[in-house]
């Protein structure tokens, strides 16, 4: 099993991705901080210790020349490159019948394609070096008819897939996929929605722990997976919804 080395998160300047890239660095891991703007995180404060072992780097996941690059930097370094976190993801919310083409095509471009991509190209560095994860972020809305999130459900349950097909095929070189599914995390994106009185009541009774995740949980199960590193486990999604999807 190779040792650990440097883990790349793709979307890591705000929400989800920024959440995971931090708790990866204050548990000592050195992170690729990848985005369009590539300037880390930049919703939360970062105190010196932890940012020296963020990587910013400049990387849109629909354009296969930029992550190529993006991920060799990383390779070349001292520590090589030894995880990914396939956080980047777009949505578009419209109902499936005024739903049009290009729309859809954007989603499955960012969020099926751009996976695909940052997978492919990470692949001869973490075969090269012995091994290594990758953790794709997916959704719970994957296994549920959701109203009005056509092409974001089809994405995410994409997502799903690849991770076992993946996980399947490269198991020989050492490579961990796994898949996180988050249910409604509060985040800088969606805080205005989920605090509409009647959007909170609603989740409040739908979600048997009663309330919305946060970033920071979802952000302390990746980073347990990269922590614990159990090799035995791969191909899997772990939903991380307060039980909303199997509720009944």
């Amino acid at each position: 099993m190779a040792e650990p080395g440097i883990v790349a998160v793709t979307g890591a300047s705000r929400g989800i991705g920024s959440a995971i890239a931090l708790e990866l660095a204050r548990r000592g891991f050195t992170v690729g901080c990848l985005s369009r703007r590539g300037r880390g995180p930049e919703d939360a404060a970062v105190d010196a210790a932890t940012a020296a072992r963020l990587i910013p780097l400049v990387c849109d996941v629909t354009e296969e020349p930029s992550v190529v690059s993006a991920l060799a930097t990383l390779a070349e370094r001292p520590e090589g490159l030894w995880g990914i976190v396939n956080n980047a993801g777009v949505n578009h919310v419209a109902p499936s019948e005024a739903l049009g083409l290009a729309e859809f095509e954007a989603v499955l471009r960012t969020d099926v394609l751009g996976v695909f991509t940052v997978c492919r190209a990470a692949y001869p560095h973490l075969a090269r070096r012995g091994g290594g994860m990758i953790v794709n972020l997916g959704s719970f809305f994957d296994k549920m008819g959701v109203p009005r999130n056509l092409a974001y459900g089809a994405a995410k349950a994409a997502v799903g897939a690849m991770t076992r097909g993946l996980a399947v095929e490269w198991a020989s070189k050492g490579i961990s996929v796994m898949n996180v599914a988050p249910g409604y995390i509060e985040t800088d994106f969606n805080r205005e929605f989920l605090a509409r009185a009647e959007v909170k009541a609603f989740l409040a009774r739908r979600i048997p722990v009663g309330r919305t995740g946060t970033a920071d949980e979802v952000a302390r199960l990746v980073a347990a997976l990269f922590t614990e590193r159990i090799g035995y486990l791969t191909g899997e999604t772990i939903y991380i919804d307060g039980g909303h999807g199997v509720g009944h």
